[in-house]
């Protein structure tokens, strides 16, 4: 069979030998009875196997049921797997038929199954070893004949350990496992996938599709895609509605990717961040948000320094009889114009501000000039200053220090910022 073919007829778009693997166990399994487990990361796309399992079975002409476990109330998913019988609880007015019943014949997709009570992995078991269910307010055993498939995305090893997910049962259900690998190992697809979510999407809405400069194309490809394949859909159609550019470079694509300038999904092994070149990748696209911050410190006490010199040149050359003032500064006054604080970041040249006293400039001592003596008082002066200049405004705070409204609430725990302190400012 055709692996192609197969991607075709269900939308798969990718090469990787993972993926690759993954289907060919899919369909090899597929004309069995065996029950199969699929692992993977939420958002990798788990959902299509089960659909290629039935496709390619004897039982592709019957009923093919999905159930969400995580989506349903504990006290009525019994009710809803197996059924109930009328009276058996209140509101149940009238007999009722549970999926492994419609499913008879068929094949039933059990999508997080880690999320199942214990109470109902019994139940579960039951069905798995013998085909035998019984309704909710019955006594009578009933027969099924159904294909399981189950998903999750949680360790089940682990749930087994912890005592939250009976250990018979995992071993009824991972009879054939298949493991679904995560976005960020299928660099190859990455790009491939945007550029078919991106032309999806503008045919739909009758626009020009969007591209991406080749920076932007290193960028997407070395993001961690915590939300994987749905994260990347995601960004693909906020962009596409967004952006008036077609071409997107590498700036505006950081925009749409969490944390990627913090290091938190560009982050690979080793906590490197992957480079993404310079030649329009933007100023920070190499950077941490911790490297920002310190770049612009040193930046800023710099002109800090260069200020104080010039203060003290001047408060000198009057001293000794001198009354010219260089270019640019105003008879009534030895300090140039107030220094504009890089947006959003630290405001040290405010501090460096001489008294004029009568004809007399006096410049403040070194130790007048303060500045954090760690990086943590750094960055905790930072985003301190960020929020006082927005009164609070967490989002807009965010904006300015060219990082996500995530990262700003997480900093401010970690860094111990109280609300006080933003109102006294």
């Amino acid at each position: 069979m055709e692996l192609q073919s197969v991607k075709q007829r269900f939308g798969i778009i990718g090469n990787t030998p993972a993926l690759n693997r993954a289907l060919e166990v899919a369909l090899r399994v597929a004309p069995t009875d065996l029950t199969v487990l699929i692992t993977g990361e939420s958002g990798v796309g788990k959902e299509f196997f089960p659909q290629i399992i039935h496709a390619y079975s004897a039982r592709k002409h019957g009923n093919y049921i999905a159930v969400n476990c995580g989506a349903i109330p504990e006290g009525t998913i019994d009710s809803e797997l197996f059924g109930h019988e009328r009276g058996s609880f209140t509101g149940a007015t009238d007999s009722r038929k549970g999926y492994f019943e419609v499913a008879d014949g068929g094949t039933i997709f059990l999508d997080e199954v880690g999320e199942l009570p214990l109470t109902t992995q019994v139940r579960l078991l039951r069905v798995l070893q013998s085909g035998e269910f019984i309704r909710v307010g019955s006594s009578k055993a009933q027969k099924t004949n159904v294909r399981v498939v189950a998903a999750t995305n949680v360790n089940l090893r682990l749930a087994v350990e912890a005592g939250r997910f009976r250990e018979d049962l995992y071993y009824r259900l991972n009879t054939v496992p298949i493991t679904v690998p995560p976005l960020r190992d299928r660099k190859a697809d990455i790009h491939l996938l945007f550029r078919k979510f991106a032309t999806d999407i503008a045919t739909q809405y009758h626009m020009p599709p969007i591209g991406l400069t080749a920076d932007a194309r290193r960028m997407l490809e070395h993001y961690g895609w915590p939300g994987n394949v749905r994260q990347l859909k995601n960004v693909a159609e906020q962009i596409s509605a967004v952006e008036e550019q077609r071409e997107i470079d590498a700036d505006t694509l950081m925009c749409y990717l969490p944390d990627y300038a913090a290091g938190g999904g560009g982050l690979v092994g080793g906590g490197q961040l992957v480079p993404v070149g310079t030649a329009g990748g933007g100023e920070f696209a190499n950077t941490t948000e911790r490297d920002i911050l310190y770049k612009l410190l040193f930046d800023l006490r710099g002109e800090v320094s260069e200020l104080k010199a010039m203060v003290a040149e001047l408060a000198a050359a009057q001293h000794h009889g001198g009354t010219s003032a260089p270019v640019g500064y105003s008879g009534s006054s030895l300090l140039p114009a107030p220094l504009s604080p890089r947006d959003g970041y630290l405001d040290l040249a405010a501090e460096a501000e001489a008294e004029v006293v009568g004809d007399e400039a006096t410049a403040i001592p070194a130790e007048a000039v303060r500045t954090p003596q760690t990086k943590e008082e750094a960055q905790r002066e930072s985003v301190l200053q960020a929020l006082r200049r927005n009164h609070g405004k967490r989002k807009e705070a965010a904006r300015e220090l060219f990082i996500s409204e995530r990262t700003l609430y997480r900093k401010i725990k970690e860094l111990g910022i109280q609300d006080e302190e933003v109102q006294q400012g």
